[in-house]
């Protein structure tokens, strides 16, 4: 079930996402979330594409520094409170969250959510009895 975001370290100098984002649309990869943390002297940018094998192939040929990580993407209603019950579940559960971030895609009434945890199957059970479920690549549209 687990989508692979793409996580590109880059130095905290003016141009470097602008250069990546032209990179990929150059090459027709599509962005469907984006995530910037700073770390001292750099930044790590997390992405999921529409096709992570693709755009790691590309991003390293232009000579960046990245990696491929498994994270879950949950739906949860695009309404007050449709976050609330996903993470009561993971506190019920013990489960910390490394962190999150929401994707572009909206569908149905539905948002995305993306969470790096560490047990994707902890996770999915935990969120059994709320009836929710992970997304998988074909709900979100991804190769």
């Amino acid at each position: 079930m687990s989508v692979y975001q793409i996580s590109i370290f880059l130095e905290n100098r003016a141009g470097q996402l602008a250069e990546v984002t032209r990179v990929l649309a150059d090459h027709s990869i599509d962005m469907r979330a984006i995530s910037i943390a700073e770390i001292s002297d750099y930044g790590v940018l997390r992405l999921i594409v529409d096709d992570a094998e693709k755009a790691t192939f590309i991003l390293h040929q232009h000579g960046f520094i990245l990696s491929m990580t498994p994270v879950s993407v949950v739906s949860v209603p695009d309404e007050i409170g449709g976050l609330a019950p996903v993470l009561e579940a993971l506190a019920k559960g013990h489960m910390d969250v490394e962190y999150m971030y929401s994707l572009f895609t909206h569908k149905d009434g539905m948002a995305y959510m993306v969470f790096r945890i560490e047990d994707e199957a902890k996770f999915a059970e935990l969120l059994r009895p709320y009836r929710i479920k992970l997304a998988d690549k074909d709900e979100l549209g991804l190769k």
